[in-house]
């Protein structure tokens, strides 16, 4: 899947006039793309588009202007844009009372080594970065790949329904089978 391109990237001004539409577009683009697993954690998969949404949210939050700082967004977010024959996902856990959600969070450490995305019955294991120190628990947001062999690729590109997103944490374990609209996306991006 291609990178988002510093020429795709409008400044903070021209973004304004057109955000309104283009975050109604990307917000009904995301809905197939993400799934809920269990009761406290979301997937939301993504994509070119998706990563373009995020930078220019960024730019326009935190109001970055300077060259070096937007293409700093830009390498950033772009970690996020899936690979030939991967899955990108963000993956969100979502509890609103703070004590439960600290407590979670600590209950929940190494997280993302337990998520995976399984097709066809074979597993693919999530990869991503461990924030070093939050070794004794886990973050709220992750930001993972996976890679897919090529019959897995096939299967999805073939619209299977036979995908599933499986967390096997100690202490969470949950499966969600994907759904037609979103294998539907996931193949859309497997396709380029």
């Amino acid at each position: 899947m291609k990178h988002v391109e510093r020429t795709e990237v409008l400044p903070i001004g021209d973004y304004e006039q057109i955000r309104p539409h283009f975050r109604a577009r990307i917000i009904e683009e995301k809905r197939p793309r993400r799934a809920r697993v269990g009761e406290h954690l979301t997937f939301v998969f993504e994509n070119h588009d998706s990563v373009l949404l995020q930078i220019q949210e960024m730019l326009r939050t935190e109001r970055i202007t300077s060259e070096p700082a937007v293409m700093h967004e830009i390498e950033t977010y772009n970690e996020l844009v899936p690979g030939d024959s991967e899955l990108s996902f963000t993956l969100f856990v979502e509890i609103p009372e703070r004590e439960l959600r600290d407590q979670m969070l600590v209950d929940l450490a190494g997280l993302e080594d337990h998520v995976f995305i399984e097709v066809d019955g074979e597993r693919y294991a999530a990869r991503g970065k461990r924030p070093e120190a939050e070794a004794s628990r886990t973050t709220a947001v992750h930001y993972l790949k996976v890679a897919l062999s090529p019959a897995a690729v096939g299967a999805l590109k073939a619209r299977t329904n036979a995908a599933a997103i499986v967390v096997t944490h100690p202490k969470y374990t949950a499966r969600t089978e994907l759904g037609a609209a979103t294998v539907s996306k996931l193949a859309e991006d497997l396709m380029g």
